[in-house]
């Protein structure tokens, strides 16, 4: 069964330990690592390089090897349905549905 607008929209996002904490609309609590937002970025760019081969001779690029692990620098809502995030590698092409936030984050237990 998949979520109602209703129940998908977000009350509040902040930042929490290592990722990102929603509460919903619904009473439900999500957190998700910045490195799993990071690693499934619903960009074209990045879903192409996930589609090729792992390259065990790949060389980080001065970018990646100075942004370290992941982290938002900005994130903005996309209209009523998703956010776009940018993150410290200097990647900001995907945008994140409400849905997919939803899905990707652990669920928390009621506070």
């Amino acid at each position: 069964m998949n979520p109602s607008p209703t129940t998908t929209a977000p009350l509040s996002l902040k930042r929490e330990g290592d990722g990102l904490l929603i509460e919903w609309a619904d009473g439900a609590r999500t957190h998700t690592t910045w490195r799993t937002l990071r690693t499934v970025c619903p960009c074209a760019t990045c879903d192409d390089e996930r589609k090729k081969p792992a390259n065990p001779f790949r060389v980080l690029s001065d970018r990646e090897v100075a942004a370290g692990a992941p982290a938002p620098v900005r994130m903005k809502a996309v209209g009523a349905y998703a956010y776009q995030i940018e993150w410290n590698d200097g990647h900001s092409t995907g945008i994140y549905t409400l849905d997919a936030l939803r899905r990707l984050g652990t669920v928390l237990p009621l506070a």
